[in-house]
């Protein structure tokens, strides 16, 4: 059995690499087109987030899975599809900056 090298990365973790998955430019107002652009991506992560990888590494079996944080698009463009807490961010509020913390003792303040 021959080992396959699927992928290599010349420079690992330079901006080439660690790109976003979608460049964008979206005007927060226009829904349509944010909806638009987004909603195939995050259909399409949730689907890895289901999936899993399996590669054989020093003759041992493993199994990966996909774990996606701050996947580079404008936190407030996601929030607006997605919720409050969509970026994987402490903080869950855009108005006041409360982390999940401070937002689970003042329920009232953040039951909007």
């Amino acid at each position: 059995k021959d080992s396959v090298r699927i992928f290599e990365e010349s420079k690992p973790n330079s901006e080439l690499c660690c790109k976003p998955l979608c460049l964008m430019l979206a005007d927060e107002s226009d829904h349509e087109t944010l909806t638009a652009i987004l909603s195939p991506l995050i259909a399409e992560r949730e689907a890895m987030k289901g999936s899993e990888l399996m590669l054989e590494l020093g003759g041992i079996l493993r199994t990966f899975k996909f774990m996606f944080r701050g996947t580079g698009y404008d936190e407030k463009l996601v929030r607006e599809v997605e919720g409050l807490e969509a970026s994987g961010s402490v903080y869950i509020c855009t108005l006041c900056d409360s982390t999940r913390l401070e937002a689970s003792q003042n329920i009232v303040l953040h039951s909007i």
